[in-house]
Protein backbone atom coordinates (compact mmCIF):
# COMPACT_ATOMS: atom_id res chain seq x y z
CA UNK A 1 0.00 0.00 0.00
CA UNK A 2 1.30 3.40 -0.89
CA UNK A 3 1.74 6.04 1.84
CA UNK A 4 2.57 8.84 -0.51
CA UNK A 5 -0.64 10.73 0.18
CA UNK A 6 -0.40 10.54 3.96
CA UNK A 7 0.51 13.84 5.47
CA UNK A 8 1.94 13.96 8.95
CA UNK A 9 1.22 17.34 10.41
CA UNK A 10 3.62 18.80 12.86
CA UNK A 11 2.66 18.06 16.37
CA UNK A 12 0.86 14.88 15.47
CA UNK A 13 2.17 11.41 15.98
CA UNK A 14 0.24 8.73 14.21
CA UNK A 15 -2.67 11.15 14.03
CA UNK A 16 -2.70 11.78 17.74
CA UNK A 17 -1.90 15.31 18.96
CA UNK A 18 1.31 15.45 20.89
CA UNK A 19 1.08 17.59 24.00
CA UNK A 20 4.29 18.58 25.62
CA UNK A 21 4.62 18.27 29.37
CA UNK A 22 5.88 21.79 29.42
CA UNK A 23 2.51 23.03 28.24
CA UNK A 24 0.46 21.19 30.86
CA UNK A 25 -0.67 23.58 33.59
CA UNK A 26 -1.35 21.32 36.54
CA UNK A 27 -2.34 23.35 39.56
CA UNK A 28 -1.37 21.94 42.97
CA UNK A 29 -3.66 22.10 45.98
CA UNK A 30 -1.50 24.84 47.40
CA UNK A 31 -1.74 27.02 44.28
CA UNK A 32 -5.42 26.35 43.55
CA UNK A 33 -7.57 29.17 44.86
CA UNK A 34 -10.06 28.14 47.50
CA UNK A 35 -13.54 27.88 46.09
CA UNK A 36 -15.05 28.69 49.55
CA UNK A 37 -13.81 29.82 52.90
CA UNK A 38 -13.12 27.14 55.51
CA UNK A 39 -14.86 27.38 58.90
CA UNK A 40 -12.48 27.88 61.82
CA UNK A 41 -12.04 24.89 64.09
CA UNK A 42 -13.52 25.57 67.52
CA UNK A 43 -11.01 23.85 69.72
CA UNK A 44 -12.51 25.17 73.02
CA UNK A 45 -16.13 24.03 72.51
CA UNK A 46 -15.75 20.45 73.71
CA UNK A 47 -13.72 21.33 76.83
CA UNK A 48 -16.32 23.91 77.80
CA UNK A 49 -19.12 21.37 77.37
CA UNK A 50 -17.20 18.86 79.47
CA UNK A 51 -16.63 21.48 82.16
CA UNK A 52 -20.32 22.38 82.30
CA UNK A 53 -21.26 18.72 82.50
CA UNK A 54 -18.76 18.21 85.31
CA UNK A 55 -20.18 21.13 87.28
CA UNK A 56 -23.74 19.89 86.85
CA UNK A 57 -22.73 16.40 87.91
CA UNK A 58 -20.95 17.73 90.99
CA UNK A 59 -23.95 19.87 91.93
CA UNK A 60 -26.35 16.93 91.56
CA UNK A 61 -24.01 14.74 93.62
CA UNK A 62 -23.80 17.32 96.41
CA UNK A 63 -27.57 17.84 96.48
CA UNK A 64 -28.18 14.10 96.50
CA UNK A 65 -25.74 13.61 99.37
CA UNK A 66 -27.32 16.49 101.31
CA UNK A 67 -30.86 15.16 100.84
CA UNK A 68 -29.75 11.66 101.76
CA UNK A 69 -28.03 12.88 104.93
CA UNK A 70 -31.04 15.01 105.91
CA UNK A 71 -33.40 12.09 105.35
CA UNK A 72 -31.17 9.81 107.41
CA UNK A 73 -31.05 12.31 110.27
CA UNK A 74 -34.82 12.73 110.13
CA UNK A 75 -35.29 8.97 110.44
CA UNK A 76 -32.98 8.95 113.46
CA UNK A 77 -35.03 11.79 114.97
CA UNK A 78 -38.31 9.96 114.30
CA UNK A 79 -36.91 6.80 115.91
CA UNK A 80 -35.81 8.83 118.93
CA UNK A 81 -39.32 10.26 119.31
CA UNK A 82 -41.23 7.03 118.78
CA UNK A 83 -38.83 5.06 120.97
CA UNK A 84 -38.94 7.46 123.93
CA UNK A 85 -39.49 5.68 127.24
CA UNK A 86 -41.07 6.95 130.45
CA UNK A 87 -38.52 6.71 133.30
CA UNK A 88 -39.67 4.19 135.87
CA UNK A 89 -38.99 5.68 139.26
CA UNK A 90 -36.75 8.66 138.63
CA UNK A 91 -36.89 11.45 141.18
CA UNK A 92 -35.51 14.98 140.94
CA UNK A 93 -35.26 18.20 142.90
CA UNK A 94 -38.00 19.77 140.79
CA UNK A 95 -40.30 19.31 137.81
CA UNK A 96 -40.86 21.60 134.85
CA UNK A 97 -43.72 21.10 132.42
CA UNK A 98 -43.79 22.98 129.12
CA UNK A 99 -47.36 23.92 128.28
CA UNK A 100 -48.94 22.99 125.00
CA UNK A 101 -51.50 20.42 126.03
CA UNK A 102 -53.62 19.50 129.03
CA UNK A 103 -52.12 16.01 129.18
CA UNK A 104 -48.68 17.48 129.89
CA UNK A 105 -49.89 19.50 132.89
CA UNK A 106 -51.93 16.58 134.22
CA UNK A 107 -48.90 14.29 134.12
CA UNK A 108 -46.65 16.85 135.82
CA UNK A 109 -49.13 17.39 138.65
CA UNK A 110 -49.48 13.63 139.10
CA UNK A 111 -45.69 13.32 139.44
CA UNK A 112 -45.70 16.10 142.04
CA UNK A 113 -48.47 14.38 144.01
CA UNK A 114 -46.52 11.12 143.91
CA UNK A 115 -43.60 12.86 145.58
CA UNK A 116 -41.24 12.56 142.60
CA UNK A 117 -40.12 16.14 143.30
CA UNK A 118 -40.87 18.85 145.82
CA UNK A 119 -41.68 21.69 143.44
CA UNK A 120 -43.25 22.21 140.02
CA UNK A 121 -42.91 24.96 137.43
CA UNK A 122 -45.63 25.26 134.79
CA UNK A 123 -43.88 27.23 132.04
CA UNK A 124 -45.72 29.13 129.33
CA UNK A 125 -49.01 29.82 131.12
CA UNK A 126 -51.26 32.39 129.46
CA UNK A 127 -51.09 35.71 131.35
CA UNK A 128 -54.84 35.68 131.96
CA UNK A 129 -55.01 32.14 133.34
CA UNK A 130 -55.39 31.83 137.12
CA UNK A 131 -54.38 29.02 139.45
CA UNK A 132 -58.03 28.17 140.00
CA UNK A 133 -58.62 27.81 136.27
CA UNK A 134 -55.57 25.58 135.92
CA UNK A 135 -56.68 23.41 138.83
CA UNK A 136 -60.15 23.09 137.30
CA UNK A 137 -58.86 21.60 134.05
CA UNK A 138 -56.41 19.19 135.66
CA UNK A 139 -57.02 15.86 137.33
CA UNK A 140 -55.59 17.11 140.61
CA UNK A 141 -57.56 16.74 143.84
CA UNK A 142 -55.46 19.42 145.48
CA UNK A 143 -55.24 23.13 144.65
CA UNK A 144 -52.12 24.45 142.96
CA UNK A 145 -50.51 25.82 146.10
CA UNK A 146 -47.98 28.60 145.76
CA UNK A 147 -45.51 26.79 147.97
CA UNK A 148 -45.31 23.83 145.59
CA UNK A 149 -46.39 25.10 142.15
CA UNK A 150 -44.97 28.13 140.34
CA UNK A 151 -46.39 29.64 137.16
CA UNK A 152 -44.30 31.13 134.37
CA UNK A 153 -46.39 33.58 132.36
CA UNK A 154 -43.47 35.10 130.43
CA UNK A 155 -42.30 32.35 128.05
CA UNK A 156 -43.83 32.38 124.58
CA UNK A 157 -41.89 29.51 122.97
CA UNK A 158 -39.50 26.69 123.79
CA UNK A 159 -36.46 28.97 123.96
CA UNK A 160 -38.41 31.19 126.36
CA UNK A 161 -39.38 28.12 128.42
CA UNK A 162 -35.69 27.26 128.77
CA UNK A 163 -34.70 30.80 129.77
CA UNK A 164 -37.43 31.14 132.40
CA UNK A 165 -36.79 27.63 133.72
CA UNK A 166 -33.09 28.42 134.06
CA UNK A 167 -33.90 31.52 136.14
CA UNK A 168 -36.23 29.49 138.34
CA UNK A 169 -33.70 26.66 138.83
CA UNK A 170 -30.88 29.04 139.77
CA UNK A 171 -33.12 30.98 142.14
CA UNK A 172 -34.05 27.81 144.02
CA UNK A 173 -30.70 26.06 143.77
CA UNK A 174 -31.97 22.89 142.07
CA UNK A 175 -29.46 20.45 140.59
CA UNK A 176 -31.81 17.95 138.92
CA UNK A 177 -34.97 18.44 136.90
CA UNK A 178 -37.74 16.25 135.51
CA UNK A 179 -38.67 17.67 132.09
CA UNK A 180 -42.28 16.93 131.15
CA UNK A 181 -43.52 17.59 127.62
CA UNK A 182 -44.86 15.75 124.56
CA UNK A 183 -42.65 13.00 123.17
CA UNK A 184 -42.22 14.73 119.80
CA UNK A 185 -41.30 18.00 121.54
CA UNK A 186 -38.86 16.46 124.01
CA UNK A 187 -35.67 16.44 121.84
CA UNK A 188 -35.92 20.18 121.18
CA UNK A 189 -36.84 20.92 124.79
CA UNK A 190 -33.77 19.01 125.97
CA UNK A 191 -31.53 20.92 123.55
CA UNK A 192 -32.85 24.28 124.75
CA UNK A 193 -32.70 23.36 128.44
CA UNK A 194 -29.23 21.82 128.14
CA UNK A 195 -27.99 25.04 126.59
CA UNK A 196 -29.52 27.13 129.37
CA UNK A 197 -28.66 24.72 132.22
CA UNK A 198 -25.47 22.87 131.24
CA UNK A 199 -24.70 21.77 134.82
CA UNK A 200 -28.19 20.55 135.77
CA UNK A 201 -29.16 16.89 135.47
CA UNK A 202 -32.15 16.72 133.10
CA UNK A 203 -34.47 13.69 133.21
CA UNK A 204 -36.70 13.47 130.14
CA UNK A 205 -40.31 12.50 130.80
CA UNK A 206 -42.28 12.07 127.55
CA UNK A 207 -46.04 12.43 127.38
CA UNK A 208 -47.85 10.53 124.62
CA UNK A 209 -51.02 12.07 123.24
CA UNK A 210 -53.89 9.70 122.49
CA UNK A 211 -54.64 11.65 119.32
CA UNK A 212 -51.14 11.13 117.91
CA UNK A 213 -50.22 7.72 116.48
CA UNK A 214 -46.45 7.58 116.78
CA UNK A 215 -46.13 3.82 116.38
CA UNK A 216 -47.22 3.97 112.72
CA UNK A 217 -46.18 7.56 112.07
CA UNK A 218 -45.01 6.76 108.52
CA UNK A 219 -48.59 5.82 107.59
CA UNK A 220 -50.12 9.04 108.90
CA UNK A 221 -49.55 12.12 106.68
CA UNK A 222 -50.47 14.49 109.52
CA UNK A 223 -47.97 12.82 111.87
CA UNK A 224 -45.26 12.91 109.20
CA UNK A 225 -45.80 16.65 108.73
CA UNK A 226 -45.72 17.22 112.49
CA UNK A 227 -42.46 15.30 112.89
CA UNK A 228 -40.86 17.07 109.92
CA UNK A 229 -41.76 20.51 111.30
CA UNK A 230 -40.45 19.57 114.72
CA UNK A 231 -37.28 18.13 113.20
CA UNK A 232 -36.55 21.41 111.39
CA UNK A 233 -37.10 23.36 114.62
CA UNK A 234 -34.86 20.90 116.47
CA UNK A 235 -32.02 21.35 113.94
CA UNK A 236 -32.35 25.14 114.05
CA UNK A 237 -32.25 25.09 117.85
CA UNK A 238 -29.09 22.99 117.83
CA UNK A 239 -27.41 25.30 115.33
CA UNK A 240 -28.37 28.42 117.27
CA UNK A 241 -27.09 27.04 120.56
CA UNK A 242 -23.89 25.76 118.94
CA UNK A 243 -23.18 29.16 117.38
CA UNK A 244 -23.96 30.89 120.66
CA UNK A 245 -21.55 28.57 122.47
CA UNK A 246 -18.77 29.26 119.98
CA UNK A 247 -19.24 33.02 120.06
Amino acid sequence: MSHANTVIEPGLEDGVPIVSDSHVNVSSDESRPASRSLKPVQTGAKPRRKKRFGLRFALVAVLTAFIGAALGQFLVFAHQVTGAKVPGSANADAIVVLTGGQARVNEAIRLLEEGRASRLLISGVHPGTTREQLAAVTASDMPLEKNSVDLDRVALNTAGNAAETANWVRKNGFSSLLVVTSAYHLPRAEVELSGALPKVDLIAYPVFSKDLNLNDWYREPATIRLLMREYVKYILARLRITVRGVS
